[in-house]
This record gives C-alpha cells, sequence and structure tokens, in this order.
C-alpha cells in the first residue's frame, strides 16, 4: 500500500476517534446550529474534587488546538455539558460566575454584568438538572447566546460575541475551571 493509501484509514481512525464515548456518553462528532453544522472539536470530564460534574464538549466549524484560535474564529460555536450528577440551578449559576470571574478584570465583569445577570436568570428557570440533562450554550452570530435544554431553547437569546468569549474562557481562559477538560476540548489527549 502507498502512502496516499494509508493516508485515508489514518483519517478515518482520527474521525471514530472524536466520536468515542466519555464516560459511557457517546459524543457527538457533529451537530447542527441554526444553518451551520459544527463538528466535535474536543470533549471530556468536568471533575471537581472527586465528582464526575458533566461531559463538556465544545463544537466549532474547524478544529483548533489553542484557545487563542477558538476565541479568535468566526462563526457559531456550541459548548455543551451532558450531567453525570443531579445539580440545582444555583449550582449551575454559582459555577458558571465563577468561571468568568476567574477569567476576567472586574472591569471586564462590570461591562458584562446585564448579560450575566440574563444568563443567571435562564439557569435558574431550568431548576435543577437532572444526570444525562444536556445544557448546550451556542453562538449564533445573528442573535447571540442561546441557551437549550434536552433540544428546548430557553429564554432569550444573549446579545454579543464578547459574551459568548467570555463564557468560552470558563473552560478555555488562563484559569479554566479544570485544566484536564481544557486540554480535552482543545483535542490535546494525553
Amino acid at each position: 500500500m502507498n502512502r496516499k493509501g494509508l493516508l485515508l484509514p489514518l483519517m478515518l481512525c482520527a474521525q471514530l476517534a472524536l466520536a468515542a464515548e466519555v464516560e459511557g456518553l457517546k459524543v457527538d462528532e457533529r451537530v447542527r446550529i441554526g444553518s451551520a453544522d459544527l463538528q466535535l472539536n474536543g470533549a471530556g470530564v468536568r471533575t471537581r474534587l472527586i465528582f464526575k460534574v458533566y461531559v463538556g464538549a465544545l463544537y466549532l466549524p474547524e478544529r483548533k488546538s489553542t484557545a487563542a484560535e477558538v476565541l479568535s474564529l468566526k462563526g457559531p460555536k456550541r459548548v455543551s455539558m451532558t450531567l453525570l450528577r443531579e445539580l440545582s440551578a444555583q449550582q449551575l449559576v454559582d459555577a458558571l460566575e465563577e468561571g468568568i470571574r476567574a477569567n476576567h478584570s472586574q472591569a471586564e465583569i462590570a461591562a458584562l454584568k446585564g448579560r450575566i445577570d440574563a444568563l443567571a436568570a435562564i439557569m435558574r428557570e431550568i431548576g435543577s438538572a437532572n444526570e444525562k440533562t444536556v445544557i448546550a450554550l451556542d453562538f449564533l452570530p445573528e442573535s447571540g447566546t442561546r441557551i437549550t435544554v434536552d433540544g428546548a431553547a430557553r429564554g432569550e437569546p444573549i446579545p454579543g460575541e464578547d459574551f459568548y468569549a467570555a463564557l468560552l474562557k470558563i473552560w478555555l481562559g488562563g484559569k479554566p475551571v479544570d485544566a484536564d477538560l481544557k486540554k480535552a476540548m482543545l483535542g490535546q489527549g494525553d
């Protein structure tokens, strides 16, 4: 077999690796939001202390391997969280706000405050979320950040690409909520 003949099987193996299970959950290789098809960039487990909290997955129009590349990438994006345990609305709100505070200055947080409050209100409306609930944070350039729970949109979209970038920094910023999850979402494996 020549070099070109080896390339196709290797590419197929790389694609299959992206669709692998994480903590027993199948992670979709591709998703569609709006009119855009996004591909899985990477997925992993969010662990807090010794508890496995959720499987986080990052979807982009094209694969990127650094946080800077993801943050500068234009177009639609998705972060999905498939819960591995029941969480209250307040736990969700606290975790998101903590991740934003860790990666932004007081001035940046002040500029985002109204939109952070809007996100918190949407999360509180969700109430508690059971194991295997899928919460997706989608960025749609024409409308902003849309929150879905098990595929159903919640609340109104929150405007601004800067707001979605602030959310991405929860997982991909200089102080991510989980360094191993950051590597996994960037497709940087072990």
